[in-house]
């Protein structure tokens, strides 16, 4: 199995700022995609929606306050379905530090590495939702290729 690991510090900013981001609708439509819904009536499934190119469904597998928010992926791009993507939460210094993965890729495939730059685009955009209350989710982020 193949992961994406990637690392934002963002400075001045709280780890509850982060785990809020993370976890809430607003704070969610405001770093990765405007669209985002609650697809389930117990709220422990995500929809994510990014226009024409499709959509992704999370389930939220943990959600410690101020720690760590994990969610596997239960419907999208058949390569995303069964991987699992956590942040882990910690305070340094004057840094909120956000640890990404996005575990459990059979293959570093095409796809993988389109989806390891954007996920570096939207944690930059995380990063400057808590440094500046202004992200830069779809469909305002950076198109990088003909997938988006």
């Amino acid at each position: 199995m193949h992961d994406i690991l990637h690392k934002i510090g963002a400075k001045s900013s709280s780890p509850q700022d982060a785990f809020l981001a993370l976890t809430q609708l607003e704070g969610l439509g405001a770093w990765w995609t405007n669209d985002v819904k609650r697809d389930d009536a117990a709220g422990k499934l995500i929809r994510f929606t990014f226009g024409e190119t499709g959509f992704f469904v999370m389930k939220v597998l943990e959600q410690v306050p101020g720690k760590r928010v994990e969610w596997q992926v239960m419907n999208g791009p058949e390569d995303w379905i069964g991987t699992r993507i956590s942040f882990d939460i910690s305070q340094a210094d004057d840094y909120t530090l956000v640890m990404f993965r996005h575990s459990g890729w059979s293959e570093p495939s095409e796809s993988m590495h389109h989806c390891s730059t954007k996920w570096a685009m939207f944690l930059m955009s995380l990063k400057s939702l808590l440094e500046t209350g202004q992200g830069s989710p779809h469909p305002k982020d950076v198109s990088i290729d003909n997938w988006n």
